[in-house]
């Protein structure tokens, strides 16, 4: 049996949209004025979870990756190259512009409780997804990269989300920023 697990890169404020500032708001591209070593590598230490198990996202995020890793060296990007990808789109993909991808029939977090059942499933950004997923109770783990930047406007990744306890597994720098690894704490469970 395997966990969902959202992987995210969110400031002090708890905001997780345009880190990168593609999408050219005027809170964007926070993520990268530290510098690229916190968004290079494995910084959420998931290589051998996602070498074993499937990456899902949202079709904006996927489309974005789709364009930059392809062409990226290393054992990383060797990696996020060659793990199965889905995509939770109503729309459709290129299923062709990134390898080992393909669109999901049906509702993604149907799609991501059934898969849990035989192997991870890595969410990467796709704040919806996550969104939706954490609605139905179907998050395990949340890695977060978080950046010493308050972005002071934005989605935050836990705006409108009911209650909910987490136990903290890690934490270490990454860079300037600092990885935290949340385990979901489930009704009727005792934390570790």
């Amino acid at each position: 049996m395997g966990d969902v697990i959202v992987t995210q890169f969110v400031t002090l404020d708890g905001v997780v949209s345009d880190p990168d500032g593609r999408w050219g708001t005027g809170h964007g591209g926070w993520a990268f004025r530290h510098g690229t070593g916190p968004v290079g590598d494995d910084r959420f230490r998931l290589g051998e979870r996602m070498a074993a198990g499937v990456q899902l996202y949202g079709r904006r995020t996927w489309e974005h990756f789709a364009r930059l890793w392809p062409g990226r060296e290393g054992d990383f990007a060797r990696l996020m190259n060659t793990v199965p990808k889905r995509v939770a789109t109503r729309t459709g993909i290129d299923a062709g512009a990134w390898s080992n991808s393909a669109a999901i029939d049906g509702d993604p977090v149907r799609w991501a409780a059934r898969e849990r059942a035989v192997r991870d499933v890595v969410v990467v950004g796709s704040l919806s997804l996550v969104r939706s997923l954490a609605a139905a109770g179907e998050i395990d783990e949340y890695r977060l990269v978080t950046y010493p930047t308050v972005a002071g406007a934005g989605d935050a990744l836990f705006a409108g989300h009911g209650p909910a306890d987490f136990t903290v597994t890690l934490t270490e720098p990454a860079g300037p920023a600092v990885l935290t690894v949340l385990r979901r704490t489930r009704a009727g469970a005792k934390a570790d």
